[in-house]
Formats: structure tokens, C-alpha cells, sequence
């Protein structure tokens, strides 16, 4: 560049990658941060079964905390997923059904549940193929 050039070059125009839903926001980020929760995927197959109260659902799931119960119902509640009935009795009897379109998602988190029965086994062979290798491959074995 001489002493009397000082202009700046135009930045050059970089194109944006397309994302999974091009180059649109399609909520994909806020799906799976919902369904990625092994509570919530839990808790859909058990409303799709139908209506449960919540100690229903608790005992339904095991593993699940009282509190990541809530929790959970609480985000699909907020997310449409869930209809949550208060009943005014004492103690208050709640009930859980899923929506419409909580009923959809079933759907989806059914045919992945398919999925996964049909190709455990696969799966595990698989790992355990690479395991065998990545060992046998390790200077140390480790």
C-alpha cells in the first residue's frame, strides 16, 4: 500500500451456512433441548398411555425425582405440551394429558423408541467393535 492509498478494501461478503431448516429458524435448538431430556421423552411415552396424576407419573418413571417431575411438567406445561388439571380437592388431585400437539411429539418419540428396540443390539456390537479397537490400537492398552 502506497503512502497516498488509504482506502480500505470492502469487507468481502462471506456466505452464511445453511442450518438443518436452511437458512430459516425453524425451532429445531428449542425441540431438542425439550425432547434431549431423558425426563421429558419419559414422561411423553407415559401421557401418551393417557391421563396420569402426578404421583401416577412418579411412580410410573422410575428414577424420576418429585422434584425433576415437576420441573419437567412445569417446561412441558409451558411448552403446549402438556394440559395440567387442578382439581379442587385436599389434598389437590393434578392431572396430566398431553395436547394435541404434545400428542404429535408422542408420535415422533414413539417411532424413536422403535428405532432404538430395532437396532440395540447393532448399536452395541458396534461400540463394542471400536472399543476392541481403540484398546488394541492405545500404545498402553488404555
Amino acid at each position: 500500500m502506497s503512502a497516498t492509498n488509504t482506502a480500505v478494501s470492502p469487507p468481502v461478503a462471506t456466505p452464511i451456512p445453511e442450518g438443518p431448516c436452511g437458512d430459516d429458524d425453524c425451532g429445531i435448538r428449542d425441540v431438542l433441548d425439550r425432547i434431549g431430556d431423558k425426563w421429558t421423552v419419559l414422561v411423553v411415552v407415559e401421557l401418551a398411555k393417557g391421563v396420569r396424576r402426578f404421583r401416577e407419573l412418579e411412580r410410573a418413571i422410575p428414577g424420576i425425582s418429585q422434584r425433576m417431575l415437576t420441573v419437567t411438567t412445569k417446561r412441558l406445561w409451558r411448552d403446549g405440551l402438556v394440559e395440567r388439571t387442578v382439581h379442587p380437592t385436599i389434598p389437590p388431585q393434578v392431572e396430566y394429558r398431553l395436547t394435541a400437539t404434545g400428542r404429535s411429539l408422542a408420535g415422533v418419540v414413539e417411532g424413536l423408541a422403535d428405532w432404538s428396540r430395532e437396532h440395540k443390539d447393532a448399536i452395541a456390537t458396534a461400540r463394542a467393535h471400536w472399543d476392541a479397537e481403540q484398546e488394541s490400537a492405545s500404545p498402553t492398552g488404555t
